[in-house]
């Protein structure tokens, strides 16, 4: 997929397809309200019934919400700075939308079309939901939507050699001007942080399978989310009976018990 947008939509709706924690943040908040049952849901359904009404409505007024919000957070860049302000502009605007699925979700449970007015009413109503929604969202998701929307950053002189013409497969997943000599890769939740030369980067990649797509660069597992290129090792170091990896750039790069041999007889 070509068009800008659409490939900054999806690629950013991929954040939250795999990040666990808006998936806790969703269960939690669905958990909250089949247990409480508010607006007369605990009195009028069985807990079964409960579960899958809000669960259906949670479903589709957070896709409405995080479709739209994302789409603003896009769309906005130019204009406005700051990420939640972009977000909430697009959440709040999603409003009417899900007024008018509510509307839809009621007649599938109880059997019952919303007229115009109170489908209206019903937006208004979702106007702080969807604030809220915002709000839990950013809260969850910030650094990886920050990380997915930042601007590219001025090339800068680096003192590190550039990568070989037959660089590793990792290199080609990072924006161009983030590819140099590879440093260290670490593990960020379900992404894996690209360390070079000339930046870092987190991607959507396991750790495991970044490690497969190194090629034949020398270098070595440390820990277990945790991998350091010989070329820019600088010592080791012993902190309260830990071990650590120095690199050049002063990272201090802990080391697991499992590597410890394995590290020491590499660097040592």
């Amino acid at each position: 997929m070509n068009h800008p947008f659409l490939s900054s939509t999806l690629r950013e709706l991929q954040l939250f397809t795999r990040s666990w924690r808006f998936w806790t943040t969703f269960t939690l908040v669905v958990l909250i309200f089949v247990v409480s049952g508010p607006y007369g849901t605990l009195e009028r359904m069985t807990l079964g019934v409960r579960l899958g009404y809000w669960l259906t409505v949670h479903a589709v007024t957070w896709t409405i919400a995080i479709c739209l919000a994302l789409m603003a957070e896009i769309l906005l860049r130019e204009r406005l700075s700051h990420t939640l302000a972009r977000m909430m502009i697009g959440s709040l605007a999603a409003a009417l939308p899900i007024g008018f699925a509510l509307g839809v979700i009621d007649f599938a449970f109880f059997g019952r079309w919303t007229e115009m007015e109170n489908g209206l009413n019903r937006a208004l109503f979702a106007l702080p939901l969807c604030a809220l929604f915002c709000l839990l969202t950013y809260t969850a998701m910030h650094r990886q939507i920050a990380e997915a929307s930042a601007p590219p950053p001025p090339p800068s002189f680096s003192p590190f050699p550039a990568p070989e013409a037959s660089e590793p497969e990792i290199l080609t997943r990072l924006k161009p001007q983030n590819r140099g000599a590879l440093l260290r890769l670490s593990v960020e939740d379900h992404y894996t942080e690209v360390v070079t030369a000339r930046g870092r980067e987190l991607i959507l990649l396991r750790f495991a399978d970044a490690l497969k797509e190194l090629g034949a660069t020398p270098g070595l597992q440390v820990h277990r989310s945790h991998w350091v290129a010989d070329a820019h090792v600088e010592t080791l170091k012993r902190v309260e009976g830990k071990l650590f990896v120095v690199m050049k750039d002063g990272t201090e790069v802990p080391v697991s018990r499992t590597y410890l041999d394995a590290t020491r007889s590499r660097f040592g």
